[in-house]
């Protein structure tokens, strides 16, 4: 089993099965997982992770140097379209896969691209096996910091707030919400880039808004949002940053 010892971020009462340990691998770059992270994957003996249906897994290409030969993996396939996520009995194939493991005695370390608990698939095992299971939770890099980072851009300062809302968001959901003071994240922009800078520059809040796409990997891609291509991938973020009244004071 894997040696941990701190109890903090943990639910879930001890007992002889395995712990479930929830591991953010942070947005891409394999340098930005946390040494905690690193570790507890490269001792893994089982491994569980989200992939779409076809081709290979975000999450596993950021820590593949540390998953060793020997290691058990549980390749979680999901599929992309939002209409159908989450599948309810994908996950509870996988938790029953998991659970099998955890009851043999078996540790399992599942990896999750950024954050387990921000918009992470972890959260949907975690709530099938966290009253059976101890659980851990490892938090990572979130895409959100990343992308602030790229773009060499505070998010918020003192007491501003800040507001993450998904792209998905119908337009009046958005407009109520962004007419607010504050920074706010865009998030899963993709497909929907063209629909949200149109509702930015209606709100007049297009020329300080900033476009990010595939923080921290090779093809890091960061503009204005007026300057930004017409299509977005779907590892892509809109920021609006707040202003702080007393930042050049």
């Amino acid at each position: 089993m894997l040696a941990e010892t701190d109890d903090r971020n943990t639910v879930g009462a001890g007992n002889l099965n395995g712990t479930l340990y929830g591991v953010g691998v942070g947005p891409g770059d394999p340098e930005l997982m946390t040494i905690r992270a690193e570790r507890l994957i490269r001792n893994a003996g089982v491994i569980a992770y989200p992939a779409p249906e076809n081709g290979e897994s975000f999450a596993r290409s950021i820590a593949a140097t540390s998953i060793q030969p020997a290691t058990v993996e549980i390749p979680i396939r999901i599929p992309i379209q939002a209409s159908r996520f989450p599948v309810q009995e994908i996950y509870d194939a996988a938790s029953n896969r998991v659970s099998a493991h955890l009851l043999g005695g078996d540790d399992v370390v599942v990896i999750c691209q950024g954050d387990p608990f921000f918009y992470g698939s972890f959260m949907y095992l975690f709530e099938r096996l966290k009253d059976r299971f101890r659980v851990r939770v490892v938090p990572g890099v979130t895409s959100m910091t990343a992308c602030a980072a790229a773009a060499l851009h505070p998010l918020c300062a003192r007491n501003e707030s800040l507001t993450v809302l998904p792209a998905t968001l119908e337009n009046g959901v958005l407009e109520e919400r962004i007419v607010a003071d504050g920074a706010f994240a865009i998030v899963k922009v993709g497909r929907h880039l063209e629909r949200i800078r149109k509702l930015l520059r209606s709100l007049g809040r297009e020329s300080e808004s900033l476009f990010i796409a595939h923080a921290t990997l090779s093809g890091q891609f960061v503009s204005a949002l007026a300057d930004a291509p017409e299509s977005a991938p779907y590892f892509s973020m809109i920021l609006v940053p707040g202003t702080d009244p007393y930042a050049a004071s």
